[in-house]
């Protein structure tokens, strides 16, 4: 197969007009017109994903952060990026990034979450519509026979919802904890209080804390933040939960490959089995 067939189906999957102004999303790297026989998805491309790629005679990596993120002046291998990207080139390795508009598509990252939760009334913190005409009529039309679309039918930045049950912070950091596999959540507020509706933004996403709030939030979680927003998390009684940028999203390609496994039975595909969490926590 080709690996624009890829390409067209992830476009779909998760519309680049989602992506956020400053993102660098799309195809990074390669020829779309080249075969593609297999596939691996990672959530940040280093040299041990990389390593994995080449050994494992990979044709293209979907990665959720992108590579390169910033504008390049010069390709060496006298730095990391540009060594992977040498080693990529070489290699005939191709780079896609859907990035925040992963983050933000009806069956993206943060809508994962808010399901992984059991919340009800789901809707996006920050709503983009989904009928954008930056969308293709082709897209479009999948989207709409894939029933690509959250509860009330919209896409957007987060997302929140209502817990069928009032709980207590305490109780919710020990089952985010189950349900992302994590040794220990970070938290800031009273470990008592009680939750009735929560915002969510994955990955670094403090800068949203405040718009959870205004939508009516009563917490909010997202993977990492500064100091200072953990200060205001207190200052305006909205208790926030950080999972860690890795724990907020790893889990989320691992469903990508599956999903794309589903999508395309003919080749082999796989989530990145060298990976990890860059952060250890010694307690």
């Amino acid at each position: 197969m080709k690996l624009s067939s890829v390409i067209d189906f992830l476009e779909i999957f998760a519309p680049p007009h989602l992506a956020e102004d400053w993102d660098n999303v799309g195809l990074l790297l390669g020829d779309r017109a080249s075969d593609c026989r297999s596939l691996m998805t990672c959530l940040t491309i280093t040299p041990d994903v990389v390593e994995e790629a080449v050994d494992g005679s990979v044709d293209l990596i979907v990665a959720h952060h992108p590579l390169p993120f910033h504008p390049l002046k010069k390709i060496t291998a006298d730095t990391v990026v540009g060594s992977m990207i040498l080693k990529m080139a070489k290699a005939n390795i191709a780079v896609y990034s859907p990035h925040t508009a992963f983050d933000s598509t009806a069956n993206g990252i943060n809508q994962s979450i808010a399901e992984k939760l059991n919340l009800e009334e789901i809707t996006a913190i920050q709503i983009i519509d989904g009928n954008s005409p930056d969308l293709s009529n082709d897209i479009q039309q999948s989207k709409t026979d894939n029933n690509q679309t959250v509860p009330n039918g919209v896409f957007g930045v987060g997302r929140m919802g209502r817990l069928v049950t009032p709980t207590t912070c305490i109780e919710i950091c020990e089952n985010l904890k189950v349900l992302f596999d994590l040794k220990l959540v970070q938290f800031c507020g009273e470990l008592d209080a009680v939750v009735t509706k929560i915002g969510i933004a994955c990955g670094s996403a403090g800068q949203f804390l405040n718009d959870a709030k205004q939508m009516g939030c009563d917490a909010f979680i997202t993977g990492e933040t500064n100091f200072h927003t953990c200060l205001e998390s207190i200052a305006n009684r909205t208790p926030m939960f950080l999972l860690g940028h890795y724990g907020s999203e790893r889990f989320a390609v691992e469903l990508l490959a599956k999903v794309l496994s589903e999508e395309f039975p003919q080749i082999p595909i796989w989530p990145s089995q060298n990976e990890s969490d860059p952060i250890q926590n010694v307690l």
